[in-house]
């Protein structure tokens, strides 16, 4: 019996080896914070080691708090990307506490046949993106809300749905006096220019042109985006469009780094089985980056948890994803 769990793990250590490369370029297919990619990998024997990248952590996250969402992201993405080779994922979440730059361990665990939504889900990641443009008229699929919902479940988190009335009209306008009070603050303004690439740019992080527009008047009908513009003239999303049906807060049970870890999970999780509907996500993390704003939505709104994302779901049939960095960029010996 010995032996055969040796060869076992054997095994399994060189389906690892031999898929790297394709495990972890599904993984950087993650969404992130200004698509900074804040994660490192490295393959060690039967493991797949996922790091955060503090060089890419901005300065207005002091706690890493967002950074480790889009590491947490990542994880998802890496999961799903062992599930892709017809076998279980087995995860170890913070596993050493002296070494807080290690978040998670992966291994290949038994053979587990896909499911069909597993499938839809694969064929979504070159597809999925952060959707900051016009979103096409009419209502979700029919079932969509209820399975993100279930999907955050699944990851220890809670989509809670924001109706419209009240409950919109507050969260509008904590999220509008936030985003107006840091697009002024010189911290967030420089991460802003830091992130943003012109039109001549090839670099395979940060925000493009053509995923940004113009800063507008206000649309009430949708939550106060982040000023990637800054006046310069540069973006090329057009304005205006059919206001999202569904606006949501992700939420954890507690805030920690765990928590913003399996938060990051289940927001994968759902973007992709929402893209996968050809239905996308704009998110919002502005209004949530000062912790008294966090607090503040969570007792205006009676939120069952701790807020880690805004978003706003609506259809779109566009497929311009943000370039990411190839894995031999991501990964250390």
């Amino acid at each position: 019996m010995h032996k055969m769990t040796e060869n076992a793990i054997e095994g399994r250590a060189v389906v690892l080896a031999a898929h790297a490369h394709d495990l972890i370029a599904m993984a950087a297919r993650a969404p992130s914070v200004h698509n900074t990619q804040p994660w490192r990998f490295r393959v060690a024997g039967p493991v797949i080691e996922l790091y955060s990248d503090p060089g890419r952590k901005l300065q207005v996250d002091p706690a890493g708090r967002e950074m480790l969402i889009s590491c947490g992201a990542a994880l998802f993405g890496l999961r799903l990307a062992v599930r892709s080779l017809g076998y279980g994922p087995q995860v170890e979440l913070l596993p050493d506490p002296a070494r807080l730059r290690l978040l998670a361990r992966v291994r290949v665990g038994a053979a587990a046949p896909l499911t069909s939504m597993e499938r839809q889900m694969i064929q979504a990641v070159p597809h999925r993106h952060t959707h900051r443009g016009q979103f096409l008229p009419g209502e979700l699929p029919a079932g969509l809300v209820p399975g993100l919902q279930h999907d955050a479940l699944a990851e220890r988190a809670t989509l809670a749905l924001v109706g419209p009335g009240l409950a919109y009209q507050r969260l509008a306008n904590i999220a509008a006096l936030a985003a107006s009070r840091l697009d002024l603050e010189p911290r967030a303004r420089a991460e802003v220019r830091r992130w943003t690439r012109a039109p001549a740019n090839q670099a395979r992080d940060g925000v493009p042109v053509l995923a940004f527009g113009v800063r507008a008047l206000r649309d009430t009908r949708r939550l106060q985006q982040r000023d990637f513009d800054l006046g310069r003239g540069l973006g090329r999303l057009p304005a205006g469009g059919q206001p999202p049906p569904v606006t949501a807060v992700l939420l954890t049970s507690g805030d920690s780094r765990a928590d913003w870890l399996r938060a990051g999970q289940a927001l994968h999780r759902l973007l992709l089985h929402a893209a996968s509907r050809w239905v996308f996500a704009s998110l919002y993390s502005q209004p949530l980056e000062a912790a008294v704003t966090r607090a503040l939505i969570r007792d205006r709104l009676r939120l069952p948890g701790a807020p880690q994302m805004l978003l706003q779901l609506g259809r779109a049939d566009t497929t311009h994803a943000t370039a990411r960095r190839p894995p031999a960029d991501l990964t250390d010996p």
